[in-house]
């Protein structure tokens, strides 16, 4: 019988966690009463440095609950590094995972289709949006957009996917094997070249708490996800270079003629226009140096892409600084 692991990060997600505990737990009764999925699969939950009480409430469902497990990161080391310290910490344990955000806006049930998948043979099983009516335009937009142009330089990603898979132990595995520290998942589980296959599914509306992508912190992702695959950018930095190279030159011989013709007199507006291009392609071309720069030396420090605090996959082993925080709660 399958083992299954349910893998899912959460940061700050005290407001929607408790329901999420208690839609997964039924979840997993359903797929095991229908016999998809062992009784010793597990509903693994990350805290990804939560600053407010989800380990808290994650800790308890852990003392109340054999299937539900948890593990505590030192340190806010972000959502795709939470992905894979939950992955390869289930995957000793599971045939396949699936690994899903907390705040229930996946549908949960389409795991029953996942499972089908994996057991005709696929060891990756991603779920598509089938539209995007939840998300503002803004949001819509900057994705579709984002997609078009990683497709566009060569990157393989699954359209209007996010990080709602399944893997099978093998994938996770294989997987494990990418050592850099900018982890990309949406472009490295493509790369893996295992069989695979789409779930279609319409993601809900948030229930309760905050997005955890804020616009920028999604511009900051894409921007991380395009360097990380693709040298396009640097390389078209350097076409607008020759072609701002080649434009000065007919700007030169432009400003020769009006002197061979007799009209000396220069144009401020020229001068001003001409410095504040060149400046600004030379700021761009610097700043984008600097990010593969910064990339390279974040890889060669080779520093551990996450720490894990307290790992309760074996079972609820209490330190007395938690045993404090948890009696002041009145946790028991």
């Amino acid at each position: 019988m399958t083992i299954l692991a349910i893998v899912v990060p959460c940061y700050n997600e005290e407001d929607i966690l408790p329901e999420t505990i208690e839609q997964l737990r039924a979840l997993r009764q359903q797929l095991i009463e229908e016999q998809l999925i062992s009784s010793e699969s597990k509903i693994v939950f990350v805290d990804d440095g939560s600053r407010d009480r989800t380990w808290s409430i994650i800790y308890r469902a852990c003392l109340r609950h054999e299937e539900i497990k948890g593990i505590k990161l030192a340190g806010n080391a972000g959502h795709q590094h939470a992905l894979l310290a939950g992955m390869f910490a289930a995957k000793q344990m599971a045939h396949c995972i699936v690994t899903l955000d907390a705040d229930l806006q996946d549908d949960i049930y389409v795991v029953r289709e996942f499972l089908r998948k994996f057991h005709e043979g696929y060891d990756i099983v991603y779920g598509v949006r089938k539209k995007r009516d939840v998300d503002s335009y803004m949001k819509r937009w900057t994705a579709e957009t984002f997609y078009r142009v990683m497709n566009r330089i060569g990157v393989k990603l699954i359209y209007n996917h996010a990080d709602y898979r399944l893997m099978s132990r093998r994938a996770v595995e294989a997987l494990a094997q990418f050592r850099e520290v900018n982890m990309f998942l949406r472009g490295v589980v493509p790369l893996l070249g295992f069989p695979s296959t789409t779930v279609y599914y319409d993601r809900k509306e948030r229930k309760a708490g905050v997005t955890k992508y804020p616009f920028m912190k999604m511009i900051r992702f894409a921007f991380d996800g395009l360097t990380s695959f693709s040298m396009m950018p640097i390389r078209f930095v350097s076409v607008l270079g020759f072609c701002s190279f080649f434009v000065s030159i007919l700007f030169a011989m432009y400003v020769l003629f009006l002197k061979m013709t007799g009209h000396t007199q220069t144009g401020w507006t020229s001068l001003m226009m001409s410095i504040w291009l060149v400046g600004g392609l030379q700021l761009i071309a610097i700043g984008l140096v600097g990010e593969y720069i910064g990339k390279v030396y974040q890889e060669t420090k080779q520093r551990p892409r996450y720490i894990v605090d307290m790992d309760l996959l074996n079972g609820p082993m209490i330190a007395a600084r938690e045993r404090e925080t948890f009696s002041e709660e009145g946790i028991s």
